[in-house]
């Protein structure tokens, strides 16, 4: 499969290039040329399938040419090992479950795909690879521990100080190893900048094998494709019009919907649901993208000002605001709002919803109550145990964690301190 940038329809390469560099050499994101239709009987069977079978055959009609099948479906079987269930809270409402991996995150899907073919093309050459991910709490997580004695690679994570969740933090700065966690003065825009000046260093890049493991990088977007075709096949009543609302900071999520639905996944309408960092919202409103530096809020993952997949949901539809607006349609909450729906769902539904998934669940509830007749579904993106804090504060109760949250959270943290300035950055990627 061949990709071009988005800002250079001509500047094109294949699959490892457009894995190992993450960003294009013109600052642009890596698209996927061509995007296959998936066959007829892949859809009329889709609702018997398992999730491993589901996965593979989206993984085959994209990368098929690139990878042998026998890596191809070992990749598969390592990534799927958990499953992802829609649970239905109201005739019409269903809540998908993605929060069943090694670290609660929906990243785990996107990171341990990712892990793995960077190890498969690391096992390729003899220079070592450093994988760059700036975080605003869960890929950060998913990442370090997706790539975790990993042959070939070192993994520096970047994530703003002060603004994740304790048990975020726990799950990438206490495993060691290839991992090191960097504690940066500023926000996640500013650890997302850092990564961008790095991977437009030419110097530093001829030295170093750089890339990224943040959704900039096309193949963590490819796995979270997965889970919207096994949703899909989970609906009970496939007649009505499905609506998927995707709780949205950087938009790689919501954008690897658009992708499924280019794939011919017959979804009605794409939610982008955020917070009070609401640029996308209010560019389906004006028009204009503005992007502005990120406010903090109780869904730490979605306090992200300048979206970068933003400029993979225009290039999708040609830059054509008429088409994309057809498509998707955006709504943002305050921190209020998303305390209040998840005192709601706790109390009417004995159901608890995480600050991201409530925001999930709110915006597909102001979709619904304008268009009657739809099946909607809303992504629980994480676990309420890592969001522990907020949980028990918001609904007034001690929740219970699981084990594997329970096994950080007596870890020693371990990180190093910096600022935002490109230049002490630069000094510890060579140091290291």
């Amino acid at each position: 499969m061949q990709f071009y940038s988005t800002n250079n329809r001509t500047l094109r390469v294949g699959l490892r290039e457009a894995v190992m560099h993450g960003l294009a050499p013109d600052n642009g994101l890596y698209m996927p040329v061509s995007i296959p239709a998936l066959s007829d009987s892949f859809f009329a069977t889709l609702s018997q399938k398992s999730f491993q079978e589901v996965s593979f055959e989206i993984a085959n009609n994209l990368l098929g040419a690139d990878l042998p099948s026998a890596v191809l479906k070992n990749m598969i079987d390592r990534v799927i090992q958990f499953d992802a269930p829609l649970v239905r809270l109201e005739a019409s409402i269903s809540a998908l479950e993605l929060f069943h991996g090694p670290t609660l995150a929906f990243k785990d899907f996107g990171a341990r795909f990712l892990s793995g073919l960077v190890g498969y093309f690391a096992a390729q050459q003899d220079k070592a690879i450093t994988i760059l991910v700036a975080t605003s709490g869960d890929t950060g997580s998913a990442v370090a521990n997706g790539f975790l004695n990993v042959h070939g690679t070192k993994v520096i994570v970047l994530y703003p100080a002060g603004k994740v969740s304790e048990i975020q933090e726990k799950q990438f700065t206490t495993l060691g190893g290839n991992i090191t966690a960097l504690e940066v003065e500023g926000t996640f825009d500013d650890c997302q900048r850092l990564v961008k000046e790095a991977f437009l260093d030419t110097e530093l890049n001829q030295k170093h094998t750089l890339t990224s493991a943040n959704s900039i990088n096309i193949a963590r977007l490819i796995p979270q494709t997965f889970y919207y075709f096994y949703a899909f096949g989970q609906v009970k009543h496939p007649a009505k019009p499905v609506v998927f609302s995707v709780p949205s900071g950087n938009y790689g999520n919501l954008t690897a919907g658009l992708l499924a639905k280019r794939m011919g996944l017959p979804i009605a309408r794409m939610i982008a649901s955020t917070n009070i960092n609401s640029i996308v919202p209010e560019y389906f409103k004006t028009q204009v993208f503005t992007p502005r530096p990120s406010q903090q809020t109780i869904s730490n993952a979605m306090d992200v000002g300048n979206p970068s997949n933003f400029a993979r949901m225009l290039d999708l539809y040609d830059h054509q605001f008429e088409r994309l607006a057809n498509d998707v349609e955006g709504y943002s909450f305050s921190d209020e709002e998303t305390r209040t729906a998840m005192r709601q769902v706790f109390r009417d539904k004995n159901y608890r919803m995480d600050p991201h998934g409530a925001i999930g669940y709110l915006g597909l509830k102001k979709y619904m109550k304008s268009h009657r007749g739809t099946q909607g579904i809303f992504l629980e993106t994480a676990h309420p145990g890592k969001f522990r804090d907020v949980v028990e504060e918001t609904l007034g109760q001690s929740i219970e964690l699981p084990e594997a949250l329970v096994k950080f959270s007596s870890r020693e943290k371990k990180s190093l301190q910096i600022g935002k300035e490109y230049q002490e950055f630069r000094d510890i990627l060579e140091s290291r």
